[in-house]
């Protein structure tokens, strides 16, 4: 199933509710919870036992029931938005980095201006520079990695782990041992008189902002200041939880989804969404989520800032 035929929050949550539908949604989350698909990995590991974020590097590929199934996949490709699944991820050697295979999950080429890519990252790899003017952000969600900078100060990047990188910044980022990044890149937008500089952080030391009218956790990991072209938000929703506004905005975003299971609304589409599934979000796509099954729901969501649109 890619998606549900278009109706209205208050219709989807009617419908879950129904006669019909109630004993589907109680087998349901008896499992792993609304849209979980078993999986043999799933079937061998306990996953409250496994590293965080361990489901985005351990995806379910298929719903048990269409593993037969020649050429399934839940990934959807329309004019304004993009649900990109890890079954139809393509891997290959990342251009100038060294033993480290890439999937670009958002490119311009899907229409929009930034770059979302994961990195897999292997014994003694290192990555390379992005392309003049271009900004860069890491997030580790699987291993560690050293970054290391002009200076040459050292970080050390574990899991839930980021660092901002500015345009014509020389620095490395090296590893041993297996790592995963998720990796933002776009070309900077520069102001006058407003510069950016390196940012080496973690999601748990960024405090909960407030967020009037909604009832999920919010951190950001960049400065709100004007010198930062984007950010990129932590969203944490519990089950049951969801977004009060239905979202029609000009910013952009590129969606990965960390932790837990729920449902995305993307213009008239409704698609089940779960651990290691991406989105891209044009400007002005309807956007919505629920949180469903039994544990939180964590994204990562880039959103560009503080320019105007001219």
């Amino acid at each position: 199933m890619q998606s549900f035929s278009p109706f209205s929050s208050l219709s989807f949550f009617l419908l879950l509710t129904s006669p019909i539908l109630s004993g589907f949604v109680k087998t349901a989350l008896t499992q792993d919870g609304f849209c979980s698909a078993p999986s043999i990995l799933d079937a061998d590991s306990d996953s409250s036992s496994q590293p965080l974020y361990w489901k985005v590097t351990n995806p379910t590929l298929s719903p048990s029931h269409l593993q037969d199934l020649p050429g399934f996949t839940r990934s959807v490709y329309k004019k304004d938005h993009a649900f990109i699944t890890p079954e139809s991820h393509v891997f290959s050697p990342l251009p100038d980095w060294s033993n480290t295979l890439g999937a670009y999950l958002i490119t311009p080429a899907i229409g929009s201006h930034f770059v979302m890519y994961l990195a897999k990252m292997q014994e003694n790899s290192k990555s390379g520079l992005p392309p003049s003017g271009v900004e860069r952000f890491i997030f580790v969600v699987q291993g560690s990695v050293v970054l290391t900078n002009m200076s040459g100060n050292v970080h050390k990047l574990t899991v839930d782990s980021y660092a901002y990188l500015p345009p014509n910044f020389d620095h490395a980022v090296e590893t041993d041992a297996a790592a995963t990044l998720v990796v933002f890149e776009r070309r900077y937008s520069s102001l006058e008189n407003h510069v950016t500089e390196q940012i080496v952080g973690s999601t748990e030391k960024q405090p909960l902002l407030e967020t009037p009218g909604e009832i999920f956790e919010l951190r950001k990991l960049l400065p709100t200041s004007l010198a930062y072209d984007f950010n990129i938000h932590i969203m944490d929703f519990q089950p049951g939880e969801f977004l009060n506004v239905k979202e029609v905005h000009y910013n952009q975003h590129g969606l990965l989804l960390l932790e837990g299971q729920g449902i995305y609304r993307l213009s008239d589409s409704w698609y089940p969404i779960q651990a290691g599934d991406a989105i891209w979000m044009a400007p002005f796509v309807p956007q919505w989520y629920a949180a469903l099954g039994k544990t939180r729901s964590r994204y990562l969501l880039y959103k560009d800032v503080n320019r105007n649109p001219l």
